[in-house]
């Protein structure tokens, strides 16, 4: 009997043995599936920060396009309200042009001013013309007279200053000198 309580004791001892170690592991594997838990949880909420990021910026870069095309939709349109409302302008001056002539072509022509003959004529013209303007024609007739003697002053005091003329008849003789020379050579 002492040697079955031997073995039972070793039985019993190495199913202590077992029980202590398969604690162990499962601590051991409990700690591990957190740990796995956490880093899994750790990058699903990264995951999802960098989508909610991009979606951000998606949504930015969208709203901008958006606006963009907004603005130079907005200024084509006034362009082109301004295009309409130039060439509605346009038409509408030629169509007044248009419709003066019109009117001036039906209208009864208006009789010629009559003219004035002979002495009315004269007398008529004598009474425009004023004392001022006489004056003022009487004073560019003194300035241009003026002019016109200091012109022929200054010519006639160049004239004095400037070299005696060569005499004619030595030119003529060279001249002719020179031609004579020209057919010998020729």
């Amino acid at each position: 009997m002492g040697e079955e309580k031997s073995v039972l004791t070793k039985i019993g001892d190495a199913m202590g043995a077992a029980i202590d170690k398969a604690q162990e592991m499962g601590a051991s594997l409990v700690k591990q599936t957190e740990v796995a838990a956490s880093d899994a949880k750790r990058g699903a909420g990264k995951a999802g920060t960098s989508v909610a990021k991009k979606a951000r910026t998606a949504t930015a870069s969208v709203k901008r396009k958006k606006k963009a095309a907004e603005a130079t939709a907005k200024k084509s349109y006034s362009k082109a309200k301004r295009a309409v409302k130039r060439r509605v302008r346009a038409a509408a001056a030629g169509a007044k042009k248009a419709a003066g002539k019109v009117e001036r072509a039906m209208s009864p022509k208006k009789p010629a001013a009559k003219r004035k003959i002979g002495a009315a004529k004269k007398t008529a013209g004598r009474k425009t013309i004023s004392a001022k303007s006489t004056v003022k024609k009487d004073v560019a007739k003194v300035k241009t007279t003026a002019r016109k003697i200091g012109a022929a002053v200054t010519k006639a005091a160049k004239g004095a200053a400037k070299k005696p003329a060569k005499k004619p008849a030595k030119k003529a003789a060279k001249k002719t000198a020179k031609r004579a020379t020209k057919r010998r050579r020729v």
